[in-house]
């Protein structure tokens, strides 16, 4: 991109700073701030705050000129900026967008005329422009024309060794055709690939699509996961059987609720707004209530594999293993284990949790830590519970020393039916 040489990014979470240090590798002149001043001292000593980068990672690009700070000024001589800030739900479930309004606030009065702005965090559609834009343009520039303004949405999948964050094709739309424009000559020498949408607003529908696709199938899934238990079949092997066939079938797996930071919340944000526009979207909130119903599934289905033993769940000596929402990361956000423990503690039992990425967890208060897990205690167990299948659990093991594991992600798969039951 000519004369684009030093660009920004603000917020250095599980997006920013990948991001930062990909446009460093790309030759980028890199200025990422985040008003988390912690996180810009752990940074600057060249400590990740992030499971996917390595220490070594930020040290090289500091000793290489990547500059981490908790100062917007820093931003005044940009060619471009692009903003990874957090976009939650509120309790009642509608967006909150007060970390982008805060970005674009603080952006305003720093950033020249020309620059490239990129809004990376997940939106309603329509609110690159409505939000950011009319925010940009209180200073009187023109968006096209003074500043560049469009979506890109982020695509980043945790713990994902064979796609790197400059390997996923990169969505991207622009508020107009020009913005469009400046933004893929800005992103072009970063990303493999480039796909080029018509609108920012198109940009924004494209991530919600992606994970309200994944949220209603794997609410189906989870909903016939009940109903193959009714059955007594075995929905792992049915999903299987299923996916031979060629066309017109793509797997889903259930298991004890949905985490993380997009699947279950992304959909929201597309409700929120086909409700603006009149549009009851009944599926998106149909596979919600069942996702959400899941937790209480799995306990309701471990109280009664204790009843047949003649084990009282008040009695219960029950471990968890796994509490991240996905296998090998340490983001508790929206875990279904946080509900199951929690559940299970309203029946009093006595448990305990495994996890060899997260070593602390708050359940609504309480504060726990991480077991060890050795024979003497698998063996001391009524029922092991595995809620997320790390590759570092020996499950062979859990399974030879429990007495009962109730497999929640078919990772015992092969190991025979002995004192296992799958969800």
């Amino acid at each position: 991109m000519s004369g684009q040489t030093r660009v920004g990014v603000v917020g250095l979470g599980y997006v920013g700073l990948p991001l930062s240090l990909a446009m460093h590798r790309a030759g980028y002149d890199v200025v990422g701030v985040d008003v988390d001043e912690d996180t810009v001292a752990s940074l600057r000593d060249g400590h990740s705050t992030v499971s996917d980068v390595s220490d070594a990672d930020v040290a090289n690009a500091l000793e290489e000129g990547i500059t981490f700070t908790a100062d917007y000024a820093a931003l005044s001589a940009v060619d471009g900026v692009s903003i990874c800030v957090p976009t939650p739900l509120r309790k009642t479930d509608t967006p909150d967008l007060s970390f982008v309004v805060d970005a674009a606030q603080q952006l305003t009065p720093m950033v020249p005329d020309g620059c490239t702005v990129v809004l990376e965090s997940t939106v309603y559609p329509g609110a690159t422009r409505e939000v950011v834009g009319d925010t940009l343009a209180e200073n009187g520039e023109t968006i096209g024309k003074d500043i560049y303004l469009a979506f890109s949405p982020e695509r980043i999948d945790p713990g994902n060794e064979e796609y790197g964050p400059t390997e996923i094709p990169k969505v991207l739309g622009g508020v107009t055709d020009a913005c469009g424009d400046h933004a893929e000559a800005l992103y072009e020498q970063v990303f493999d690939e480039i796909v080029r949408v018509n609108s920012a607003t198109e940009a924004e529908l494209v991530k919600l699509l992606e994970n309200t696709f994944r949220a209603v199938n794997i609410g189906l899934i989870n909903e016939l996961a009940q109903v193959a238990h009714e059955l007594d079949a075995n929905i792992w092997s049915t999903i299987d059987a299923a996916a031979t066939k060629p066309f017109g079938f793509m797997s889903f797996y259930p298991g004890p609720g949905l985490g993380g930071h997009c699947i279950p919340v992304d959909p929201f944000y597309l409700s929120w707004k086909a409700s603006q526009q009149g549009i009851d979207t009944r599926f998106i909130h149909l596979a919600d209530t069942v996702n959400r119903e899941m937790p209480g599934h799995v306990v309701q289905r471990i109280v009664e594999l204790l009843n047949d033993r003649g084990v009282a769940v008040s009695t219960a000596d029950i471990l968890v293993a796994g509490v991240a929402y996905k296998p090998d990361v340490s983001d508790t956000r929206e875990s279904p284990a946080i509900d199951i423990i929690n559940q299970l503690e309203g029946w009093n039992a006595d448990v305990a949790y495994h996890d060899p990425h997260v070593p602390t967890l708050d359940v609504v208060g309480t504060e726990y830590e991480s077991v060890e897990l050795i024979r003497e205690r698998l063996q001391a167990t009524d029922c092991v519970v595995l809620v997320t299948d790390h590759s570092a659990f020996d499950v062979a093991e859990i399974v030879e020393h429990a007495p009962l594991v109730f497999d929640t992600r078919n990772a015992t798969e092969g190991l025979g039916d002995d004192g296992i039951v799958h969800l």
